[in-house]
């Protein structure tokens, strides 16, 4: 048998293990049960890839994350190890032959979604296959209290009853201690051997900043620090509006969201893992798999969903131990916004089973119908047509996603159909007149002989491939027979894939799920009084609040975020401070801005006396954001 450093060193070209890694490999190879907590960037799926090179058979690895298990499987594919993945959208005769696969094809590594064990069939062609290894990732989800709860995952513990003597493997980045309690009962784990890595990140500086103007705050950031940084935003918009005025303001930025295709989230990915770009402004859809040491700031400009999330997108920065920094932007109006957007966006009951019944009348699925059926989606549209609010809509989506009763994959796509308006004769004339354009009409003449005759759907890729030409010159031929009118041309882009896991059988469906909602709407009103009261503690070391947080409890401050910066002020010249201030505002009320350009001094120093002196009511704020000495 071969070792886990000579599997490590011949594969993945590394000479020696990262912290707790060879630890939680001995425990799985020795046959125990496994739990490893590892934060973001640990190295977790060495820790079931090795032992499952290293034994015979077919190691099974659950996982929620369709992309990170394509991700995967292509990465040990590309080190000619045998891998599949059986997600969404795989029709029942390829799953046979992916199956197939597995039990004679010598495959070493089999990933399934947490859904696809729900499938009695399926569940019983994985009994029958040679597994050495179960590996859970993300096994927070088995929890009802994890922060992204599954109920397929509690199906998980069937496999226990069958593989007495495989050992189970569960990895999570983020636990609270009752989710721990959770994961080892609901997964039926058996003399667990439990590896925990310390949540602590002591090279990262965890700031939380109240400003006026977010924008000057992140110019003068980004300024101090030319390095590559990550701009978390929380919808699409900002993501593009904030990558515009920083270019406006001389920064090379660029921005990724859901609903780019697929070439655009590549090409603005390279853009900055190659630092052609500095900054790159994103949605929480960004940050899987990436592992780019150099980061070295994280900003949020509007506040994160909850600490588990903060934590882990915090956790991009400083990944070559250099000091780093997690900042977050704040204002007394994100806190009144949060919590009134919060608050309205949760659905209740009614809510979501008003979505899913529209949402089947939308697709036109009967009763009792609809099981594996595949649609393209867009959000918009069906919130516009049935006038649902946006926001709770895509709530209720992703609820119904989680339970596995749909399948929403946010993948951008662009639905094309296509037909010809003039004969094949004048076709063959506008050929001769137009020679340049020849090779691409007749690849579609070729491969769409009925294009005459109706609407026909339409492969832009493919035509491209046919004819040898760019997709981009494709697209332009198309749009110049439209325009004199050839061809009726239609195009309609769509930011997700929807599929339905089962049947239709509206109230029967939402009760089955109902039970779920209330405790998750109740968690989420949770995890937002953490992540507020991490933003508004001014008494503690930003550091000791999430380590608190997580369970894991440190006497001494870690002197380097805001809260241990602000204490370093010398007293003295905070006092000095305070009294120019003051002395300014005689004359006129001021903003933070226009009094840190006066007094010349930091904005860090600038704030900490406003602070204090509005604590001691010698200063009112006005909702222009300017101060003002109380009368």
């Amino acid at each position: 048998m071969q070792t886990p450093l000579s599997i490590l060193q011949k594969y993945w070209n590394h000479d020696e293990f990262r912290s707790l890694q060879s630890e939680i490999i001995d425990s799985v190879v020795s046959g125990q049960d496994t739990f490893a907590l590892m934060p973001t960037g640990g190295g977790k799926s060495i820790c079931f890839q090795i032992p499952g090179m290293m034994k015979d058979g077919i190691c099974l690895v659950i996982s929620p994350l369709v992309a990170l298990m394509k991700d995967q499987v292509a990465n040990l594919q590309k080190r000619n190890i045998k891998a599949i993945a059986l997600t969404g959208g795989i029709k029942s005769d390829e799953m046979i032959d992916l199956l197939d696969n597995c039990q004679y094809g010598n495959y070493k590594f089999l990933y399934v979604s947490p859904e696809r064990l729900q499938s009695d069939w399926i569940l019983e062609r994985i009994k029958n296959l040679p597994i050495n290894l179960i590996a859970i990732d993300e096994a927070h989800c088995v929890s009802q209290w994890g922060h992204d709860f599954r109920p397929a995952y509690l199906k998980i513990s069937k496999l226990k009853e069958h593989f007495k003597k495989v050992p189970f493997l569960a990895l999570t980045a983020t636990a609270t201690p009752k989710v721990k309690e959770d994961i080892i009962t609901e997964l039926g784990l058996q003399n667990t051997q439990f590896f925990q890595k310390s949540f602590s990140r002591p090279n990262i500086a965890y700031m939380v900043f109240e400003v006026e103007d977010k924008l000057f705050r992140i110019k003068q950031i980004l300024n101090k620090n030319p390095e590559p940084s990550i701009i978390y935003v929380r919808n699409r918009k900002s993501c593009i509006d904030i990558s515009q005025q920083l270019q406006s303001m001389g920064f090379k930025a660029t921005y990724y969201h859901g609903g780019l295709t697929t070439k655009e989230k590549d090409k603005n990915m390279q853009l900055w893992m190659q630092e052609e770009a500095q900054v790159i402004v994103a949605t929480n859809a960004f940050g899987m798999g990436i592992d780019k040491a150099n980061v070295k700031t994280v900003i949020h400009i509007q506040l994160p969903e909850n600490i588990e999330n903060y934590y882990q997108e915090s956790g991009r920065a400083g990944r070559n131990g250099e000091k780093a920094f997690s900042v977050i932007l704040t204002n007394p109006s994100d806190v009144f916004q949060a919590e009134s957007q919060f608050t309205n966006n949760l659905p209740d009951k009614s809510f979501l089973n008003i979505i899913y019944v529209k949402l089947c009348n939308y697709f036109q699925i009967a009763y009792g119908e609809g099981i594996d059926e595949h649609f393209t989606f867009n959000l918009n549209h069906f919130c516009t047509k049935y006038n649902f609010p946006t926001v709770k809509t895509y709530n209720a989506l992703q609820f119904l996603d989680r339970q596995g009763i749909i399948s929403l994959s946010q993948e951008f796509s662009e639905k094309i159909s296509m037909q010809f308006l003039i004969s094949s004769k004048e076709v063959i004339r506008y050929i001769s007149l137009n020679s340049n354009d020849e090779e691409i009409i007749l690849a579609i003449l070729r491969t769409y002989p009925g294009i005459y005759e109706m609407q026909t759907p339409f492969n832009i890729q493919l035509i491209a491939k046919k004819s040898g030409h760019k997709e981009e010159e494709v697209h332009a031929v198309l749009q110049k027979l439209k325009e004199k009118e050839c061809i009726e041309y239609h195009s309609k882009n769509n930011d997700a894939t929807l599929i339905f896991n089962e049947i239709r059988e509206d109230e029967k469906t939402i009760n089955r799920v109902s039970k779920y909602l209330e405790k998750q709407n109740q968690l989420k009103k949770e995890q937002l009084q953490a992540i507020l009261f991490y933003v508004n503690e001014k008494t503690t070391c930003k550091n000791k609040l999430i380590l608190d947080y997580f369970g894991e409890k440190i006497e001494t401050n870690c002197g380097i975020c805001s809260y241990c910066i602000s204490k370093k002020i010398k007293k003295t010249d905070a006092k000095s401070l305070s009294k120019e201030i003051l002395t300014l505002l005689k004359t006129e009320d001021l903003n933070s801005r226009e009094i840190q350009n006066r007094t010349k001094n930091s904005s860090d120093d600038v704030i900490f006396a406003l602070q204090e002196l509005l604590e001691k009511e010698y200063l009112v704020i006005h909702s222009n954001n300017k101060y003002s000495i109380k009368q």
